[in-house]
């Protein structure tokens, strides 16, 4: 069975919300990241056999997103696309579908990522189609409604971050110091010229004269630690959790040519696993612990075998729930910042 590789990769800088890449959609984001991450993988267009794209918040950004997004880029009409649904684990999903196909012997060169402009999500009005007899009607938030909300148990996932902070006895100063070392490490990765040979600059169109090119992420900038003490919770006055110690509202997408060790080239590195872990909705923030206990046990590793872990910071507290559960140093976990800076 052939190994899987990783030719290349690109992403868009991460816009902030109404930011620089509000006025482009999230097919035409993903399509800046596709063609980048095919030119630096010196694959040519022709020669992709599927693109497989995440995106969450479809609701008008229009028919097959990610073929949107594939054909925005240049691919032919001939290459397959899916667009992949599965809220935080979108893109990292297809990844790993992309790996499965190549081991399967289905193809040998798959493009795979994930697009988002929460920027551009609209509001709904669910009883329109019917008609407003009488009283009051309600626009829906479609950004909140179709990606933040617990459908479960009713309620915004930030009261599901409390909750877990709650239980695992995360205190608001713990998640605001961390918080304030995601933002520090996410400034100096841009001083140091880190995200550079990651990030596609984006060209946007403006109503007159050239096009802005936005070339850095938005969030570590309008940050400011100093502040994090005295924000309000945001989802219930006894809650900790902030607008500071959790992830942004953003814009961006990132693509990765996956590839069987066949087709050549010099890979960024190989895919040696994955896994996945599910339990209780109202419990995802702890789900990652899981995740990586599975992969480590599946593949006869222990936490020291693995020099850097990546984390999504969806919550200051998830970060920390996988560290204190799995055993991960502070050093080795998102050494470049993450999703709350």
């Amino acid at each position: 069975m052939d190994e899987v590789v990783i030719l290349g990769g690109a992403r868009t800088p991460i816009g902030a919300f109404q930011g620089a890449l509000g006025t482009l959609s999230a097919p035409q984001l993903g399509s800046a990241a596709i063609r980048a991450a095919l030119e630096r993988a010196g694959i040519a267009l022709e020669r992709v056999d599927e693109v497989l794209f995440g995106n969450v918040l479809s609701g008008g950004v229009g028919q097959a997103p990610a073929r949107q997004a594939a054909l925005g880029a240049g691919l032919p009409h001939s290459v397959p696309c899916t667009t992949v649904n599965k809220v935080c684990g979108s893109g990292m999903k297809t990844v790993m579908m992309a790996a499965q196909a190549i081991k399967a012997g289905d193809a040998s060169i798959v493009v795979a990522g994930g697009m988002e402009s929460m920027t551009n999500a609209p509001y709904a009005l669910p009883k329109a189609r019917e008609g407003y007899r009488m009283g009051h009607g309600q626009l829906l938030d479609l950004m909140i409604h179709d990606g933040l909300w617990d459908p479960y148990d009713d309620c915004h996932m930030g009261t599901c971050g409390d909750s877990t902070a709650a239980e695992l006895g995360h205190s608001r100063e713990r998640l605001d110091e961390f918080a304030a070392e995601s933002l520090r490490r996410a400034l100096a990765a841009q001083a140091e010229g880190r995200f550079d040979e990651e990030i596609v600059p984006v060209p946007v169109p403006q109503r007159r004269g050239d096009p802005v090119v936005v070339s850095t992420d938005e969030g570590p900038g309008k940050g400011n630690p100093s502040k994090l003490p005295s924000l309000r919770p945001a989802f219930g006055k006894e809650g900790v959790t902030t607008a500071g110690n959790a992830s942004s509202i953003n814009d961006g997408a990132c693509a990765l040519v996956v590839a069987a060790a066949s087709v050549g080239g010099t890979p960024l590195g190989k895919i040696v696993g994955y896994t996945q872990h599910a339990h209780q909705p109202d419990r995802f923030t702890t789900a990652p612990a899981f995740a990586v206990e599975k992969l480590l046990a599946k593949h006869g590793l222990s936490v020291g075998d693995i020099d850097l872990f990546e984390v999504n910071e969806a919550f200051a507290t998830v970060a920390l729930a996988v560290a204190d559960r799995v055993g991960i140093a502070a050093d080795r976990l998102n050494v470049n910042g993450g999703a709350v800076a």
